[in-house]
C-alpha cells in the first residue's frame, strides 16, 4: 500500500502546506472589506455622512435591538427596520439612506469580520491625548486575536487527506490481486495521475460532458457577474466644502436649476460657480460660528472680505470630488431630458429637498418611493434603468401638440400622415419615449 514511504512523507508535507495557505486565503479581511464597502461613509470613530461604528455591536445589543438584526442591516436596512424596532428607529437618525449589500445576506462571518476589525482600531483622538504612553496603552488593549483555521483543524485535514489516498492505495492493491487472479497484467508503477489519467479515457463520454458542464457553468458565472462592473448605487464623496441640500433646497426652497442652471440649456447639469453661492451669501453669514466656519470657505474662494464688503481680488480655487462619472460611450444630455423630456430632477438623483448631501445614484428602491417617479425595476444608471424608463415614460397624454412645444410639431405631422401608425400609438392613450424612437442604440451610443 505503501510503496515508498519518502512519497507520502513529501505529500504529507505538501497537503500541510497546501491547507496551510489555504488556511491565510480563508481567513476574511475586515479592513479590505470595511474600505470597498463601508469606508465612504464611516468611520470607527467619527461621524460623518454615516454615523461611527466602534461597538456598534455592543451598542445594538443594549439598545434593544433583536438578535442578528444588525447582520440583516449590513445586508438590507429596509429589511431590518421592517422587521426591528430598533433597526427602524437607527434609520431615521440620518436624512440619507444606507446603502444595501444583498452579497453579505447572511455572511455572518464576513460581517463579523469587519465589525471586529473596527472595534480593533485605536481612536486617534485618545492616541494623541496619550503620545507617550501610546506603546503600552496598546499593550493594555491586548492583542488582537486572529481569526481563520485554527491547527487543530489544519491537522485533522491532513489526516483526513492521507485516509483518502491511503483508502485509495488500498482500493489499488485489490484491483492488482483481482488482475493478477484473472491472468490479467499489472503495472504497479502507475502514479495516482496516470492512474486518474486512464481512468478518465475509459469514460471520456461522462468526464467529457462534465467537464462541458463545469466551463459553461464558469462562463456563465463570468458573464452574470460582468452586470455588477460599474454599478454602485449611493457613492457619496466627502466635499470640501459641505452643502446641505435639504436647507437650500427644502428649507428654503431653491429651484435645482438655480445653481444648475446648465442643466436648462446644455448637455452637464455642471457644478455651479462660487459667484452663485456668492448671489445669496453676501448678505447671509450664517447663525451660528459653525455655519459662518463654513460659509467662510466661500468667501475665501470668491476672494470677498466681510468686513469691508468687498472683493478682495485674491481667490483660492475650490477642488470638488466628481460624483457623476457616465462610461465614455453613452451619451446623456440633460437639456434633452429637463426640458424636452420635462423628466424632473428626483427621477433621478432623488428627493433632494431631503437629503443633506447628493450621492451618485439612489437605489431603485429609494427613488420608487418618491410620488411622482416613474416606477422602475432595473439597477439605477444601467442600461436596463434607462430603456425602461424610455418605454414607461409618457411624453404626452393625447396629442402630442397638447404640450405646446415646436420639438414636438413635426414629429407630430409625421404620424398625421399615418393614421393607422398614429392610432396605434395612442391606443394606450399616451406616448412614450420609446414610440419615439427612443430605443433606437444611436439615440445614446454613436
Amino acid at each position: 500500500m505503501f510503496r515508498s514511504i519518502k512519497q507520502w512523507c513529501i505529500g504529507a508535507l505538501s497537503m500541510l502546506f497546501i491547507v496551510g495557505a489555504f488556511d491565510s486565503f480563508a481567513q476574511v479581511d475586515g479592513g479590505a472589506l470595511f474600505k470597498a464597502k463601508c469606508a465612504t461613509c464611516h468611520q470607527p470613530h467619527k461621524d460623518g455622512t454615516g454615523p461611527k461604528l466602534f461597538h456598534v455591536r455592543e451598542k445594538w445589543a443594549t439598545g434593544g435591538a433583536k438578535d442578528g438584526s444588525i447582520y440583516q442591516w449590513v445586508a438590507n436596512w429596509n429589511v431590518a427596520a421592517a422587521a426591528d424596532p430598533y433597526a427602524k428607529q437607527v434609520s431615521e437618525t440620518k436624512s440619507t439612506a444606507m446603502n444595501t449589500f444583498p452579497d453579505l445576506a447572511g455572511k455572518t462571518k464576513e460581517i463579523d469580520a469587519i465589525f471586529d476589525w473596527i472595534d480593533s482600531q485605536p481612536d486617534p483622538a485618545v492616541a494623541k491625548a496619550d503620545a507617550p504612553s501610546a506603546v503600552g496603552s496598546a499593550a493594555a488593549v491586548g492583542e488582537v486575536e486572529e481569526g481563520g483555521l485554527s491547527w487543530v483543524w489544519i491537522l485533522m485535514g491532513v489526516v483526513f487527506v492521507v485516509i483518502i489516498m491511503a483508502v485509495g492505495g488500498v482500493r489499488r492493491q485489490l484491483e492488482n490481486a483481482a488482475r493478477e487472479h484473472d491472468g490479467q497484467s499489472v503495472n504497479d508503477d502507475l502514479s495516482f495521475g496516470q492512474e486518474f489519467r486512464a481512468w478518465a479515457w475509459k469514460y471520456k463520454r461522462y468526464v467529457g460532458l462534465g467537464g462541458l458542464v463545469i466551463v459553461i457553468a464558469l462562463i456563465v458565472s463570468l458573464f452574470l457577474s460582468l452586470y455588477s462592473i460599474g454599478v454602485l448605487e449611493n457613492y457619496q464623496p466627502s466635499q470640501p466644502i459641505e452643502f446641505p441640500h435639504d436647507i437650500h433646497a427644502g428649507k428654503n426652497g431653491i429651484d435645482c436649476k438655480y445653481c444648475h442652471n446648465s442643466a436648462i440649456d446644455g448637455r452637464t447639469a455642471g457644478i455651479p460657480t462660487v459667484n452663485v453661492c456668492m448671489n445669496c451669501h453676501k448678505q447671509i453669514n450664517g447663525n451660528d460660528a459653525t455655519q459662518q466656519e463654513k460659509i467662510a470657505k466661500i468667501y475665501a474662494a470668491a476672494g470677498w472680505d466681510p468686513v469691508k464688503q468687498a472683493y478682495t481680488g485674491k481667490t483660492k480655487e475650490i477642488i470638488w470630488n466628481k460624483v457623476h462619472v457616465l462610461p465614455d460611450h453613452v451619451y446623456f444630455n440633460h437639456q434633452q431630458h429637463v426640458v424636452a423630456g420635462g423628466v424632473d430632477c428626483k427621477q433621478c438623483h432623488g428627493d433632494m429637498t431631503k437629503m443633506n448631501a447628493t450621492a451618485k445614484v439612489q437605489p431603485v428602491t429609494e427613488l420608487n418611493k418618491i410620488e411622482g417617479n416613474v416606477q422602475l425595476t432595473k439597477a439605477t444608471l444601467t442600461m436596463g434603468w434607462c430603456i425602461e424608463c424610455h418605454a414607461e415614460k409618457e411624453i404626452s397624454a393625447g396629442s402630442l401638440d397638447s404640450k405646446g412645444s415646436n420639438y414636438y410639431n413635426e414629429i407630430h405631422n409625421r404620424l398625421l400622415k399615418d393614421r393607422k401608425l398614429y392610432n396605434k400609438f395612442l391606443q394606450d392613450k399616451k406616448i412614450t419615449v420609446k414610440e419615439l424612437g427612443g430605443w433606437e442604440c444611436a439615440k445614446c451610443h454613436y
